[in-house]
């Protein structure tokens, strides 16, 4: 690909190069993905910003240069250029649930939804005590909540993960029954699908939606800062969870 101009990285151009390296077409259906925001066409980027999610206050600060890639579409029109990778990046090899499952020490062998593409399925031989062990390492055990069917020692030979929010649909707790999975893995844990999974007498590791998905986003940074054609900087933020817990970070 040619740029424009060697001085100069517009939008468009960088817009082209991460179609090539997570292609549109692979994003799930009606999936808001791509760019949002005014006219881009002659827009001069000095700087790449990536974050999960961009909400007001990050925008407002932002100078005119700034390209924001952002993996959560943005619930409103942002004044800052705006580019969102979602679903495809999620489903794509090497992309969200790989790095999530790379993150954990754990090797994909396939897709966990194979009509999608959603989420891995991964080997292992590990007890269940020994993998919450090293969930809890990882993502901090104040953010791990566990549904057990009880046999801690269980060798996990079948982990299920989605990054973000596998756990807020009741089918995909079905399929992981169906499919035999020794312990499903993700975020977004509601009441019932909770009580679903003891019912089915499933192994459920539930870890904050936001958190899962971090491995993704900055592997998508890594993906991005190594393309040679992008000779910008780029930073990856974590904004967070969108919420705080009234007992350890509010003082009334």
């Amino acid at each position: 690909m040619l740029l424009l101009n060697s001085d100069k990285m517009y939008a468009k151009d960088i817009f082209n190069i991460i179609d090539e390296l997570v292609p549109k077409k692979l994003a799930l259906k009606d999936d808001s993905i791509g760019y949002f925001g005014k006219n881009f066409e002659n827009y001069d980027v000095k700087s790449i910003k990536m974050m999960m999610d961009l909400l007001p206050e990050y925008d407002l600060k932002f100078t005119k240069d700034t390209l924001i890639i952002a993996h959560h579409p943005p619930l409103f029109l942002p004044k800052t250029p705006t580019y969102v990778v979602h679903s495809n990046w999620d489903v794509i090899k090497g992309g969200a649930n790989d790095a999530l499952a790379s993150y954990l020490g754990l090797k994909p062998v396939s897709p966990f939804d194979r009509k999608t593409n959603i989420g891995r399925i991964c080997s292992s031989h590990i007890s269940l005590n020994e993998f919450l062990d090293r969930v809890c390492l990882k993502f901090g055990p104040e953010n791990v909540r566990l549904v057990s069917s009880d046999k801690p020692n269980k060798i996990l030979k079948k982990i299920a993960l989605i990054s973000g929010f596998g756990l807020s649909n009741k089918e995909y707790i079905k399929l992981a029954n169906n499919i035999s999975v020794d312990a499903f893995l993700s975020g977004d844990l509601n009441h019932s699908n909770a009580i679903l999974a003891k019912k089915l007498e499933l192994n459920i590791i539930d870890v904050p939606h936001h958190i899962t998905e971090i491995p993704g986003l900055i592997r998508l940074g890594e993906l991005i800062k190594n393309n040679e054609e992008i000779d910008i900087p780029i930073e990856v933020i974590d904004t967070g969870i969108p919420w705080k817990n009234v007992s350890t970070d509010i003082n009334f």
